[in-house]
């Protein structure tokens, strides 16, 4: 007996006996799917499936955008277009620039593909509309200005002292630097209370650190390693030299005329003299020429005999003695 027949006489005894039980309802729907599987086995196959071809996929071409300094409005803020420092950008700058050595018989190497242009920072996000806008914004945290400091004069009057630090930020291992702690002290030496005796002292202690010029002392100082205890050492500096001016040692008395280190009219032979000529003589002599005298006999001996010194000496005693013509 074959099995598709043993498999059919199976069926039908299991169909009477479903009948039986009252089950013939979901036996029939059963037994119907079951005749259908019977009547076509499934093919055996071997191999792999090959898998139909997907149909390819069209894509559609894209317009090309022009570069965007093209497509930029003469109108526009730059601002938004640059709002920050960065490397250079060919296709945002809206004007032609060059730059680099060129070849022979070729023109210097526009902006595209310049390594040049991208190598040296640019400032082309500091427009003037950009800084005003800056500055406007930054008003809000700023002070008002003293009064009474709106000219130098006042300004070099109520804060002598003049302090310069410097920072310096970079990308290193250490974010120190060493020229970080170097602090320059200014202040002008026409603000200290000295007399004659005590800047004449406190000079010789500074040395070339006294600019005549302008009238500015300058100590710079670097030994320590924080900019804020060099600060304190030029403000222990400038103490220590303010009280060593305005002592005055017992053997500074014993000096005379002769140990002085410049010429000073004031109690002098030369003083003594001429007044006793002005006072011998009729007339009066005015003190614009006493004071013109005065000056020529001190830079006489002070700066030394020249053309200029003995000309101004020469007019001042004509003047004196009232012999010009």
């Amino acid at each position: 007996m074959s099995l598709h027949t043993l498999c059919h006489t199976y069926k039908k005894q299991f169909l009477r006996i479903a009948e039986c039980r009252g089950i013939r309802t979901s036996v029939n729907a059963l037994s119907k799917e079951a005749i259908q599987e019977d009547d076509e086995f499934r093919t055996l196959e071997l191999g792999v499936q090959r898998a139909k071809p997907r149909e390819r996929r069209t894509f559609e071409a894209k317009p090309i955008l022009p570069p965007r300094y093209k497509r930029q409005k003469t109108d526009q803020d730059w601002g938004n277009v640059w709002p920050a420092a960065r490397s250079f950008h060919p296709a945002t700058v809206p004007f032609p620039i060059r730059q680099g050595y060129p070849a022979i018989g070729e023109p210097t190497p526009d902006k595209w593909g310049n390594a040049e242009l991208m190598k040296i920072p640019n400032f082309l996000h500091l427009t003037p509309p950009v800084i005003e806008r800056q500055c406007e914004a930054l008003k809000k945290f700023c002070t008002a200005w003293p009064a009474n400091l709106e000219t130098p004069e006042k300004q070099e009057k109520h804060f002598p002292v003049t302090v310069q630090r410097s920072s310096y930020l970079h990308s290193s291992p250490n974010i120190r630097d060493s020229k970080a702690r170097i602090v320059t002290y200014k202040l002008s030496l026409k603000s200290l209370d000295l007399d004659d005796h005590s800047k004449d002292k406190l000079l010789r202690l500074v040395g070339d650190r006294y600019d005549p010029a302008t009238d500015v002392l300058t100590l710079v100082a670097d030994r320590c390693p924080l900019s804020q205890q060099n600060y304190e050492y030029c403000r222990y500096l400038l103490s220590v030299l303010y009280t060593e001016s305005k002592k005055t040692e017992p053997w500074e008395h014993e000096k005379e005329v002769i140990d002085r280190e410049f010429y000073i009219w004031e109690g002098s032979p030369s003083e003594s003299s001429i007044m006793t000529i002005v006072r011998a003589k009729e007339g009066e002599t005015s003190e614009e020429d006493l004071k013109a005298y005065k000056e020529a006999v001190t830079n006489i001996h002070n700066e030394g005999e020249d053309v200029s010194t003995v000309s101004r000496y020469r007019e001042a005693v004509l003047k004196v003695l009232e012999l010009a013509s």
